[in-house]
């Protein structure tokens, strides 16, 4: 589709949330309601601002970009950005892509340690007993006295630290693609892992999916980790390699609580259903009651600096 909208003054704003419903929004623009229908609200080519349907997978995510030929921000609500990155080239020069830090932190986090303390504490059997009435008493790990690894230490991973820091683990190290200091630590690089891996009773990968991070947990990986170690997964099923990973499970030597797999959605079917000392979550790390307020205040916030001519936040990518 060709436009003849001038970017500076197209006007639209495409939802995936009704505006009547997103307080403190600003006039000024012609608000769109659509979270992935099959028509579309408005011509592409008139909006200025889009929000990206929250969950409905990348062919939805990036379905109207092509003819977004005006556009000026991307915003998801999701923290990652795998699903419309690749289709970037099809923007003008000068979107800026955004994330939505702020959203999904304290939901990931919280899924984070239920994951843990279900798999220590042997939830899934307890479940599996009251549907037998079976009575399964005795002694389960504790993640007190834990070595503790995140891979991933962005605002997600300095959250899941945040709700450890009770729990009396004896260590928590942490992993980022840049070498930092923090006041609880120090962040170490993706090259340290050789040397933190053997160490860690749980790692927790927290990290976004890029061509850094695809496959990142493979056989020499896990090879890596001790034997009983518990690999939970909060971030994208591409970080881990299912095959490496279902041959760890099915040796017994490895534990693994997965909010997300690789592939996503698990067929009915696949191995990893029914693999031995697995817990697995339908990818419900930010899909909590918390949600929708953050992503109102969210929308409404970088929707209004872009009227007022201010930079948005969360700025991850622009196009050029």
């Amino acid at each position: 589709m060709t436009s003849t909208v001038n970017p500076a003054t197209a006007t639209d704003v495409w939802l995936p949330i009704p505006a009547d419903e997103i307080e403190g929004l600003p006039e000024g623009f012609d608000y769109h309601f659509w979270d992935g229908a099959q028509d579309f609200p408005a011509d592409p080519a008139d909006c200025a601002f889009y929000v990206v349907p929250y969950m409905k997978g990348p062919e939805v995510a990036v379905r109207p970009l092509a003819g977004m030929t005006a556009v000026r921000v991307v915003q998801t609500l999701s923290a990652g950005i795998d699903h419309v990155e690749p289709e970037l080239g099809r923007l003008p020069a000068g979107v800026r892509l955004c994330n939505a830090k702020g959203v999904h932190e304290a939901s990931t986090a919280e899924l984070t340690l239920a994951l843990i303390l279900a798999s220590l504490r042997g939830f899934p059997g307890f479940v599996h007993g009251q549907d037998k009435e079976e009575w399964r008493s005795g002694f389960y790990p504790a993640l007190a006295d834990k070595s503790v690894l995140i891979v991933g230490y962005g605002s997600i991973g300095s959250a899941i630290e945040d709700r450890l820091a009770p729990f009396e683990c004896a260590r928590v190290a942490r992993v980022a693609r840049s070498a930092r200091t923090t006041a609880r630590g120090p962040v170490h690089t993706l090259d340290d892992l050789p040397a933190l891996l053997p160490e860690a009773d749980i790692v927790i990968l927290s990290t976004p999916l890029n061509p850094s991070t695809q496959g990142l947990v493979g056989a020499d990986f896990l090879a890596a980790m001790p034997d009983g170690a518990l690999l939970v997964n909060v971030a994208r099923g591409g970080v881990v390699d299912t095959k490496a990973l279902l041959s760890e499970l099915e040796s017994g030597r490895l534990h693994a609580a997965l909010d997300v797999t690789d592939p996503e959605p698990l067929p009915s079917g696949h191995s990893l259903w029914h693999a031995p000392n697995v817990l697995i979550t339908p990818h419900v790390g930010g899909s909590t009651s918390a949600f929708r307020p953050r992503a109102r205040r969210l929308i409404a916030g970088q929707v209004s600096r872009f009227a007022a001519g201010e930079p948005v936040r969360n700025v991850v990518r622009t196009t050029g």
